[in-house]
């Protein structure tokens, strides 16, 4: 019989794997921010990190380390299926989506998955290092201080990481507009993380609720 805290795991898993996975998948457009670019993937990726803090809160590091390679593996094997996809010819012209076109849209995708699976794991994995290190200095006080604190420095290195394999390495982007793009993208998502802030405690006061039922 399942246990309400093994149900909570698996609705924040959920949650986690569900947006990590469309942030690879959108990620290949750009769109302008302030007359910068940015990858729509961005978009997604600070309710993972909400997750992230929800899921290290309840279930500690091992809880994030394992939801990360987890994830990892998913991402992976959308990887496999992607390229699958792009190397199976459209049954032309009865498909309403050529081979050429299928390609434009997920084959840069691809590369994004390459820097997220680079960007994801490294940045996972410290945000729950620092989540600890700020939950331990403050004595388990001050929550929004240990969620906002890991997520600005895990979120910078992501950022950064993703651009710059995905998009830096491959000639789309030149170096100023890598570094612009990446700072914007980062912005972006510390302004959306920061404004999510009153989520984690009402997520907290919700989940605490529901474990306490008996």
């Amino acid at each position: 019989m399942e246990t309400r805290k093994n149900k909570l795991f698996i609705v924040l898993v959920g949650v986690f794997i569900t947006n990590a996975i469309v942030a690879e998948l959108i990620g290949s457009k750009l769109i302008y921010v302030g007359g910068n670019v940015m990858s729509l993937g961005i978009l997604p990726w600070p309710i993972v990190f909400v997750t992230t803090d929800l899921i290290n809160e309840y279930f500690g590091k091992q809880g994030v380390k394992r939801i990360t390679f987890i994830t990892t593996g998913l991402i992976v094997y959308t990887f496999f299926l992607l390229y699958l996809g792009i190397k199976i010819p459209a049954a032309t012209p009865i498909s309403s989506v050529s081979d050429a076109e299928f390609s434009a849209v997920f084959g840069q995708s691809m590369w994004i998955i390459v820097g997220s699976i680079t960007a994801f794991l490294f940045s996972q994995l410290l945000d729950s290092l620092l989540f600890h290190f700020f939950k331990n200095k403050t004595k388990g006080k001050y929550l929004w201080l240990r969620a906002t604190g890991s997520t600005v420095i895990s979120q910078l290195f992501d950022s950064f990481i993703v651009l710059g394999i995905a998009f830096w390495l491959t000639g789309i982007m030149t170096t100023d507009v890598f570094i612009k793009s990446a700072l914007t993208g980062y912005t972006v998502k510390l302004v959306i993380a920061l404004a999510m802030t009153p989520l984690i405690y009402l997520g907290h006061y919700f989940i605490d609720k529901y474990l306490s039922r008996s």
